[in-house]
């Protein structure tokens, strides 16, 4: 299965009204929806924009009431295998370009230009801090301008509110992490806790070399992290593993690798690999297939169409989406069952994920077609597959591999029955 990340859209009109799927070259992609049948996925359920961890966690087998209670902080935090004891909080968080003179935090940046580089020494200074009555706090930088903020203490819960207000909300600068349970002790001292830490970060953060460094060059400072989805330690349901199916992820990402992770998958990363526009495509294309040797079932994640979306470049996700196409000829006439989508659909003109259905071909080598030619959003809203959820698309992949038996009881869990 292909996952290109934020791979649907909307028209735009740098294209001419088209989405870059649409506007794009893509013959190879072409080639396996004229073999094959094509539909429009929801992740979720129509009409609901979901993140990353949502998007891929359920083409990988999330059962569906997983989905609904899974925060990103667990996941991101599996990512970069960091140690959890129960009783721990894990937050998602951005190096973000903060502003300082007003009341509150403003927010200028919530990735900090995307920075890259010196994230590490970054977080040095952010570790072991003293954020409550013996509540430490560490960071623990990711992917780009993510991180980890991880809280240790007694008396920790989930149940607190975001400091990120989101994308498009910057106007309303940091957020005060709230306690979910008003009146509940151990929220209030987790959202205490946080506010502290992310005090304390913008303190340590606006004058650091790597910052100090970054103005020189005329780049924004991440002199600052927003936090968000804190979650605990998690046990996940996994519909590929229940089909007692050998797995693995070739992905650049630390959400993803994350997932992967937490339902047993192998692994592989290498330098070559990241989650930019740049990625090493026919390495990632030539590692799934030697990993297929040793699998049955191999999951390509690639993350770019996402970040040329948030960065409103309609034309840069196009022409990535046409890098992808010529990467993926390998894969034509190997005898393997193929599936493409999107974990989400990314808007180019708001630079935030939507709720509109992705795009999504399945190729079997004796499987059935439809009358389809040309992948993208308009085109497979007349497919064979209809309109499915993730859940179904992944069924139907593992259908098509011949590894799916009867519903058997037990495995409502996976549906929204």
């Amino acid at each position: 299965m292909v996952i290109l990340d934020g791979l649907g859209d909307r028209g735009c009109p740098a294209l001419d009204g088209s989405t870059p799927l649409e506007a794009a070259s893509t013959p190879n992609l072409d080639w396996f929806l004229k073999m094959g049948q094509g539909g429009l996925l929801d992740p979720l359920f129509p009409g609901m924009p979901v993140g990353t961890h949502i998007g891929s966690g359920m083409l990988m087998g999330l059962s569906a009431s997983d989905a609904v209670n899974l925060a990103r902080g667990p996941v991101e935090a599996a990512g970069i295998g960091l140690a959890l004891h129960p009783e721990d909080v894990v937050l998602r968080c951005n190096f973000a370009t903060l502003d300082r003179g007003g009341k509150g935090l403003g927010i200028l940046d919530r990735r900090a230009g995307r920075i890259q580089d010196g994230t590490s020494e970054l977080a040095s200074v952010l570790q072991d801090v003293h954020v409550g009555q013996g509540i430490t706090g560490s960071l623990h930088p990711t992917t780009q301008h993510r991180a980890v903020l991880h809280l240790r203490g007694p008396g920790l819960t989930s149940a607190v509110s975001d400091t990120d207000p989101g994308s498009g909300k910057e106007h309303r600068g940091v957020l005060a992490a709230r306690a979910l349970v008003p009146g509940d002790g151990r929220s209030v001292a987790t959202a205490d806790a946080v506010n502290a830490f992310i005090r304390l970060a913008a303190e340590r953060l606006a004058m650091h070399p790597v910052n100090q460094r970054r103005l020189a060059a005329d780049l924004r400072p991440a002199n600052g992290i927003i936090s968000r989805s804190a979650g605990q330690l998690v046990r996940l349901n996994n519909l590929v593993s229940d089909c007692c199916c050998n797995a693995a992820v070739v992905t650049g990402e630390t959400t993803v690798e994350g997932l992967g992770r937490l339902f047993g998958f192998k692994i592989y990363r290498h330098d070559r690999f990241s989650a930019l526009p740049n990625t090493d495509l026919d390495a990632k294309v030539s590692t799934t297939l030697s990993a297929l040797q040793d699998h049955d079932l191999v999951f390509l994640h690639i993350k770019g169409p996402d970040i040329c979306a948030h960065d409103h470049d309609p034309r840069g996700k196009m022409e990535l989406i046409e890098r992808i196409d010529a990467a993926m000829a390998p894969l034509i006439d190997k005898g393997l069952v193929v599936g493409v989508t999107g974990d989400h659909s990314t808007d180019c003109n708001s630079g935030r994920h939507c709720g509109d259905p992705v795009p999504a071909l399945l190729y079997a080598p004796l499987g059935r077609r439809d009358d389809l030619y040309s992948f993208g959003e308009r085109g497979c809203a007349g497919g064979g597959l209809g309109r499915l959820t993730a859940t179904s698309f992944l069924t139907s992949l593992l259908d098509a591999m011949g590894q799916l038996g009867n519903f058997k009881p037990g495995q409502q869990v996976f549906f929204r029955v």
